[in-house]
């Protein structure tokens, strides 16, 4: 495409010398017809806001001032990426560790099954809220800033876990983790997609991919090594200097920025209502450890939490300055995006519990052959990055998001026939099309939502579908978890819970080909170049439904 093999002449919203400068440059710009619509109503453009018109862009900080002392790694791209990957890495590799060397921190916490499983779903809940956390104190506080007190925060959570003596600090350090590693995503990787041009952006969107998903499939590998040989406190430790590297290299190279709006008051709609949206249910969930699908400890909070969370999406979209931008999303492209990223990391998730599971507890291997067996998944992801770095800039996202759905739903139908007797052949073929999909299933989604605003709102954008795909993919595991316990056998509760995840992923599919359709949509290439500049919106969605609105 054109805009792979040249420079943007546009005005590009770049950080100037580093990731935290955002400045913009001058220039015209070729705004591409929306020939994302053939024959169907586009939805209208989302109203200016104060901080997301081009204007606005512009002014979010000024350059450096010559003299004023740059940072050693200003405006370097292997340091942005080492940056983006060291923020976001330890986290989600402990995420899907931590399961397979579980009997170790009962042992030596002295904690109970619900008490890890409940620290794994504030965990994942600190995560989702964090997210919507870092995105309010961005508009009043310098990128920097936050960037530099969120990793030094992981670095001290890090400790607090390795070396908790019993279960109460322990949890206090991984919940700390999620929280911290929430706000990084939304603090980190806007610098890494808007400072380093149109051409970089195939590898940064590959890099997100790994990122996100390449290495929560190395997770079972790391954990089952822990499981099997000890040294989850070496683990805890290896995160913590994991962390304090990333600190030291973001001080390196975030330079210093003025924040878009100091004025901007703390939105109370809605911090308290993503809190709310993510404690409850998270909390519902882990109760399942304890109890059943007909307590009201499960029941209570799930409910009033999902209910939260829908008031929270409403009151976004009828806001006049939303934190999130929701109405921008609530188009054909973005909301097909944004649910595909939400089933398939869910089902990735569940699918991975579950094989977990039935490997330990059916076919009775070992941690670390437990997480051997399911390492191909890491290839399947690294397949996708490396095909979503080809197609980012073309028309063919939407298709790369839909085959990882695909994928999802193919490696869900191999694990039907897992037995007992065949499970160390079966479950690494799975776990190959499970990887590819969550590679090829979610980081397209993000790009489909994120391209579908102002450049300048993807951070936002990044930390609504986050907290909608957190919620998706960390409730449903271990409800299905549940229901595999409590069958009258693992390997029935396994083949059951296997199947309803597959219709679920399969109907869904089908529901987003038709949304697709209905909308009227035709994919074509991102316009880039006006994205990158701040004068539009990188795709031009048809509204939902368009097709029948025009009819009617």
């Amino acid at each position: 495409m054109a805009c792979q093999t040249r420079r943007a002449r546009s005005r590009i919203v770049r950080w100037g010398g580093g990731p935290g400068h955002l400045v913009g440059g001058t220039g015209g710009s070729r705004r591409q017809p929306d020939a994302t619509v053939t024959g169907a109503e586009r939805a209208p453009d989302p109203a200016p806001s104060p901080v997301t018109t081009p204007e606005a862009t512009i002014q979010l900080s000024s350059p450096t001032t010559p003299g004023s002392g740059k940072l050693p790694l200003a405006g370097s791209y292997p340091a942005a990426v080492a940056l983006a990957l060291l923020a976001l890495s330890p986290f989600l590799v402990l995420t899907t560790a931590v399961s397979l060397f579980q009997p170790l921190l009962m042992r030596e916490l002295d904690a109970t099954r619900f008490e890890l499983q409940l620290t794994s779903g504030l965990s994942n809940a600190g995560y989702a809220f964090g997210a919507v956390v870092a995105a309010d104190l961005t508009l009043r506080l310098a990128r920097r800033h936050v960037y530099l007190v969120c990793e030094a925060g992981f670095v001290v959570s890090s400790v607090l876990a390795l070396s908790a003596q019993g279960i109460a600090q322990f949890m206090a350090g991984v919940v700390l983790q999620g929280l911290f590693t929430g706000m990084l995503l939304v603090v980190a990787l806007p610098p890494l997609i808007l400072a380093h041009g149109i051409d970089r952006l195939p590898t940064t969107a590959s890099v997100i991919s790994l990122g996100l998903f390449g290495m929560v499939t190395a997770g079972p590998v790391v954990g089952g090594l822990v499981g099997s040989m000890g040294g989850w406190r070496l683990l805890f430790t290896s995160v913590a200097v994991l962390a304090a590297t990333g600190l030291t290299v973001g001080a390196m190279t975030f330079e210093k920025n003025a924040p878009p709006n100091r004025r901007a008051g703390f939105d109370w709609l809605a911090i308290p209502l993503a809190l709310g949206a993510t404690v409850l249910p998270f909390f519902g969930v882990s109760w399942l450890s304890r109890g059943s699908f007909e307590h009201p400890a499960f029941l209570a909070p799930v409910v009033v939490g999902l209910l939260i969370g829908v008031f929270l999406v409403v009151g976004q979209y009828h806001k006049a300055n939303p934190l999130m931008p929701v109405r921008p999303i609530s188009n054909t492209l973005p909301v097909t995006g944004t649910v595909n990223a939400m089933v398939v990391g869910a089902s990735f998730t569940t699918l991975l519990e579950l094989v977990e599971i039935y490997l330990l507890q059916v076919s009775h291997c070992s941690p670390v052959r437990t997480g051997l067996l399911v390492a191909p998944q890491i290839l399947g992801v690294v397949i996708a990055a490396a095909l979503f770095r080809r197609t980012v800039s073309t028309r063919f996202t939407p298709y790369l998001a839909l085959s990882g759905l695909v994928s999802v739903s193919v490696g869900a139908a191999v694990l039907l026939s897992v037995t007992a007797s065949n499970s160390t052949t079966v479950v690494p073929v799975a776990a190959l099309f499970l990887g590819y999909g969550a590679g090829a299933g979610v980081a397209p989604g993000l790009f489909l939502a994120g391209f579908s605003v102002s450049a300048v709102q993807i951070g936002p954008t990044f930390a609504l579908v986050e907290l909608l795909r957190s919620e998706a993919a960390f409730l449903l595991g271990p409800i299905l978890l549940h229901l595999t316990m409590t069958r009258d056998t693992i390997d029935h509760g396994f083949h059951l819970s296997v199947l309803i995840t597959l219709v679920a992923t399969v109907a869904v599919g089908i529901a987003l080909v038709v949304l697709f359709v209905l909308g009227g949509a035709r994919p074509v290439a991102p316009d880039l170049e006006a994205w990158m500049s701040g004068t539009s919106t990188g795709y031009h969605s048809p509204a939902l439904a368009a097709r029948l609105r025009k009819r009617h």
